[in-house]
């Protein structure tokens, strides 16, 4: 990237967004860094300007669930990061393993507003400007959910297919722009994910990943970073990656 750019990073305190935050300091770009977690997100922005004194860093406690926070947000960010040339819309999380018949209620819909509501809403209030200047990039985290279910992943695999269509109706709604819209589908990756989608329980976390080599966050941060440094004329419509030691399993099937 020659340019400096502007990048809107949401759940940037820990997993891909902290590791997205560091990769596009390293190209010295211009970062808004968003999350629930205000002290991770202070740590990541120290780190990030000891590196490198010169950065230019906004950092925004911000829960994408609250829409009038949200709209608050990007209706008053600072004249000097407003022109956003990269939106990574990463907030996002699971909740829960049991089957839908079990699933706590609250749980369901912490996902929705979290993975659906606060990722559209974040869209809506920025891509008109996008649009206004004719450029800008829209990159959606969704994962390998959105297209291949599992027990246990009811709501949390919805909103990831919600995700992936999502991305692909922005795309249709902006032809004859230049805008660009990714959507970036991960698989097994060791972040605090699991931890908490499983509410804290690290032993039951740490064992999803025993004898794997997962992706890491650097992995996928790598991956986004490379999906919006393309030429301006390429789009990466979609891109699923799931680590070498995971695959696709055979269909259930009950017998009696």
């Amino acid at each position: 990237m020659n340019a400096v750019k502007t990048v809107l990073i949401t759940g940037a305190s820990s997993g891909f967004g902290e590791a997205c935050a560091k990769r596009y300091a390293n190209d010295g770009c211009r970062l808004i860094l968003a999350a629930r977690s205000e002290d991770k997100l202070l740590s990541v922005a120290e780190q990030l300007k000891s590196a490198d004194p010169t950065l230019e860093i906004l950092s925004c406690k911000l829960d994408v669930r609250d829409a009038d926070e949200l709209d608050r947000f990007a209706n008053n960010l600072p004249t000097r990061f407003a022109d956003i040339d990269i939106l990574i819309n990463n907030a996002g999380l699971a909740l829960g393993v049991t089957p839908a018949y079990q699933s706590d209620i609250d749980d369901w819909e912490d996902m929705v507003d979290t993975n659906i509501k606060g990722l559209m809403r974040m869209t809506h209030n920025i891509l008109p400007g996008m649009v206004e200047r004719n450029r800008g990039h829209i990159v959606n985290i969704g994962s390998v959910a959105a297209s291949w279910p599992y027990p246990g992943g009811n709501v949390y695999c919805a909103s990831k297919a919600f995700v992936q269509q999502f991305s692909r109706t922005l795309l249709a709604d902006l032809l004859g722009t230049a805008l660009r819209v990714s959507h970036i589908d991960p698989g097994l990756a060791e972040t605090n994910f699991s931890r908490v989608r499983l509410h804290g329980d690290n032993n039951k976390a740490d064992a999803i990943y025993n004898g794997t080599q997962p992706l890491t966050a650097e992995d996928i941060a790598d991956i986004i970073y490379w999906t919006t440094s393309v030429p301006a004329h390429i789009n990466i419509n979609s891109l699923e990656v799931m680590p070498v030691c995971q695959a696709w399993g055979p269909l259930a099937i009950n017998r009696q």
